[in-house]
This record gives C-alpha cells, sequence and structure tokens, in this order.
C-alpha cells in the first residue's frame, strides 16, 4: 500500500510518499525577501500553486530510485487546515487541497484530510525511535515559525490525534522570535538555521543579562525578549551572543511550558515537533531539564508531507477511508 501526501504550509511546499517500505519526500521552501519577516498568504499560496507541478515528478522519481519500482498510490492524504479545530484556516492549505483532490480523483482512490499539526505530531512519532514508548497518549509540544502549543495529544484513528491545548503564547511564538531576532540581525528568513550557526560559534551569552520566563495559566509572554534582543542590536552587541541569549531564552520558556503540565501529568512522555526543534542548542537544552522526552527526526522536524502521508497510511491499514 501506498499513499501520496501533500502539505502546503505558509513556507514550503512537500510531498511524501509512504508505502510498507518506508518513505521518500520532496519539498521547496517558499522564497522570502531579504529583510522580509514572512509572506502574505496570497503570495504563499501563489508560490505553492508554482512549486507543486515541479514536485510530483521529483517525488515520483526519488521513489523509483529508492525502492526500484514505480509507486501505485492507493490513497492521497494533505493538510487540509491548521489545526483539530473549528474555525482553523488558513488560504495556502488551498493548494495542497486542489491538488490532492485532482489526483484521487482522476486515480479513483480515498481522500483523506488532516491538520498540519497532527502532521507534525505523527512525523515526530514515526522517527523518534521510540514509537512503542508514548501508548495512547502522550504531550506534544509543536514549536513553528507560527505555533506554540503544548497539547494533551491521544490517537484517533479519524483525524490522527486529538489535542487538547494545555500551554501556549499570549503573544508571539518561539518561531516568530527566532526569525525576527535573525532578521534583525541582517540573516535571510527562515532564520533559524544561521542563528543557530551564530550561536554556536560564539558559545554563549556571556555579558548579556538573562530575562526571566513569563508563564502565567500555562501562556508565555515572549514579546519582552523582541524588546530586548533589539536593543542589543542597536547597542552593537556581538551578533552570536545576541543569537545565542535568544535560543537559550526559547528553551528556557519550552522546559518551564513543559514543567507546568507534567505537575498535573508527571508520568506522561514530551514529543517535540515543528521546525524550532531542529535546532541542536534548544535540544540540548531540554535534555539538560526534562526526562522522558522525545524528538522529531532533525530532518522531520520543519514542515513536511511525511507524517500526513503516514496518517494516511495508518488510516488505510486501519479499514478508514
Amino acid at each position: 500500500m501506498t499513499v501520496l501526501g501533500i502539505d502546503t504550509s505558509n513556507y514550503t511546499t512537500s510531498l511524501a510518499l509512504v508505502s510498507d517500505d518506508g518513505f521518500v519526500q520532496t519539498r521547496r521552501i517558499l522564497e522570502v525577501k531579504k529583510g522580509e519577516c514572512g509572506l502574505r498568504q496570497s503570495d504563499a499560496l501563489f508560490l505553492h500553486t508554482v512549486n507543486l507541478p515541479e514536485l510530483f515528478p521529483a517525488v515520483f522519481a526519488e521513489y523509483r530510485e529508492r525502492f526500484g519500482v514505480d509507486a501505485k498510490v492507493d490513497a492521497v492524504a494533505y493538510s487540509a487546515y491548521p489545526r483539530d479545530v473549528v474555525g482553523s484556516y488558513m488560504p495556502c492549505f488551498l493548494a495542497g487541497q486542489s491538488a490532492a483532490s485532482a489526483v484521487a480523483s482522476a486515480l479513483g482512490v480515498p481522500l483523506m484530510r488532516f491538520s498540519h499539526q497532527a502532521g507534525h505530531i505523527m512525523a515526530a512519532l514515526k522517527t523518534c525511535g521510540a514509537e512503542e514508548k508514548m501508548g495512547e497518549e502522550f504531550f506534544a509540544l509543536h514549536l513553528s515559525g507560527g505555533t506554540t502549543e503544548l497539547v494533551h495529544a491521544k490517537k484517533d484513528d479519524e483525524i490522527g490525534f486529538s489535542a487538547e491545548i494545555v500551554g501556549d503564547t499570549a503573544d508571539i511564538s518561539a518561531g516568530q522570535l527566532v526569525d525576527r531576532a535573525g532578521v534583525m540581525l541582517g540573516l535571510k528568513f527562515p532564520c533559524g538555521g544561521e542563528l543557530e550557526k551564530l550561536a554556536l560559534e560564539a558559545g554563549g551569552a556571556k555579558g548579556i543579562k538573562p530575562l526571566k520566563v513569563v508563564l502565567r495559566e500555562g501562556r508565555l509572554n515572549m514579546s519582552g525578549a523582541e524588546n530586548r534582543i533589539a536593543a542589543l542590536v542597536k547597542a552593537g552587541e556581538d551578533a552570536g551572543k545576541i543569537a545565542y541569549f535568544t535560543l537559550d531564552f526559547v528553551a528556557k520558556n519550552v522546559v518551564a511550558l513543559a514543567e507546568s503540565a507534567r505537575a498535573a501529568n508527571p508520568s506522561l512522555p514530551i514529543i517535540f515537533a515543528g521546525g524550532v526543534m531542529r535546532n541542536k542548542i534548544i535540544r540540548a537544552k531540554i535534555c539538560e531539564k526534562l526526562e522522558n522526552v522525545y524528538f522529531a527526526d532533525v530532518e522531520l522536524s520543519s514542515d513536511n508531507a511525511v507524517g500526513t502521508a503516514y496518517l494516511g497510511y495508518e488510516k488505510m491499514k486501519k479499514g478508514g477511508r
């Protein structure tokens, strides 16, 4: 059985094929002009429309090269909205919906809708190396360009996972802080990779006063760090130290959010997903403070269609359509 997955998030066009033998994927990050902190939805939708016809041949060629046979698609799964809640909507996912609907209709195979967040959780679950340890419920901390949410996840045959939010942010997300800090330092959006490189070269933030974590009733306030970073940049502080300060602050907030949730459910494991979790510094600091934690494979931490395809694959195995 082979399932085609399609995910058209705000910053990545992604296709994947998942079969009994494994998976392949191909993706393309949407171009953001230097100095800008993101894309308008209309621009993202246009770029996905341009990318998809080019990525379809590539993912099937990758499958043929990896497994030595042509992929026979038995179902199509796509990311239809950000989260599994009423009213969750972003226009960029319409590109994936259009492509998925056309392919499924042409092939006469089932078409399945999932949330972008559920795809992230499934990608993390399949690549963390401890899927069997996670059980039927666990905490999942999703940190990306637009999301910082800690959810109590439970497996759900229909939608992949039910996800009750038990912690989030009251203002900006961790990913927004990382990208805004990077843009202030002259880096190209998305800035996570370059910011990490600067921070690793600096090795610390000596001389920069730490910023207190603000967590009230499960909600973080992170915008104060953006103001501090702007002041540091204006004062001419070393870019590497600023980068390290930013990532260290994100890690401290993540740990605080996780510890807060664990107060009520100390035995549940925590799995980390989302593009921010590619960062080695943040991962290391989390592991220093928390036990029973698991991470998605670095390659599948950022936006991908692999998790979406696996959601469809698991549903098909259980007889769903």
